[in-house]
């Protein structure tokens, strides 16, 4: 009997983890529909019933990919301690109602897009963005460079939010917690490093010439 499946690289967009279950069997382009649909939920439905709906939604899409509890939580942590802080301001400015609304919305948006991303591989996803980027070649854009700039991105955000904890955490353990240019310098150093990292590894690769 074969052993449980590893996580694999799959490119920009995050881990992909092979598997047969309905979300995996899921093409790629119904699963980016799903994904914009959860978004737009989000904006449209108001309240912390329909945002836990959301939220309990994306828990049972979870379930339905068969994916190990313990990764995803480890993946949530940035969103997990974003969404605290969002909650405690949202408590002090407008009550608890509109916390449990603001931080349940942001939860099942980030699970929504980390079970897409775990159950589709990259390259189905850029195919897709590249489709539905030809249109931008009438106006001089090539939709590969497009679909791979909205990979970069997706992939991006994390590594910032990741960046910024683990500098507070240094920060914190030197006793510079209540400074702030000992969190946004060190940051901000640390962004641009990785923003170089990656251009000169696209470069070193011909994307990006004429």
């Amino acid at each position: 009997m074969s052993g449980p499946l590893r996580p694999t690289w799959s490119g920009p967009v995050g881990a992909y983890v092979p598997g047969r279950s309905p979300m995996h069997r899921l093409p790629a382009g119904a699963a980016l529909v799903g994904l914009l649909v959860t978004g737009l939920l989000t904006v449209v439905l108001r309240g912390p019933v329909g945002a836990l709906v959301l939220l309990a939604a994306a828990a049972i899409a979870h379930a339905v990919a068969g994916l190990a509890a313990r990764r995803t939580l480890h993946a949530l942590r940035p969103a997990l301690v974003v969404a605290a802080l969002a909650a405690g301001w949202a408590v002090l400015t407008r009550g608890p109602a509109h916390a449990v609304e603001v931080a349940a919305d942001l939860l099942a948006l980030v699970l929504a897009a980390l079970v897409v991303a775990s159950t589709t591989r990259t390259d189905a996803l850029v195919d897709v963005l590249v489709r539905l980027a030809r249109p931008l070649r009438h106006v001089g854009l090539a939709p590969a460079t497009v679909a791979l700039a909205v990979a970069l991105t997706l992939r991006t955000i994390p590594l910032l939010v990741t960046t910024t904890l683990e500098t507070r955490d240094a920060a914190r353990a030197r006793g510079l917690e209540r400074d702030p240019r000992a969190l946004v310098v060190p940051a901000a150093l640390r962004a641009v490093a990785s923003a170089r990292a990656t251009g000169e590894a696209l470069a070193a690769r011909g994307l990006g010439e004429d």
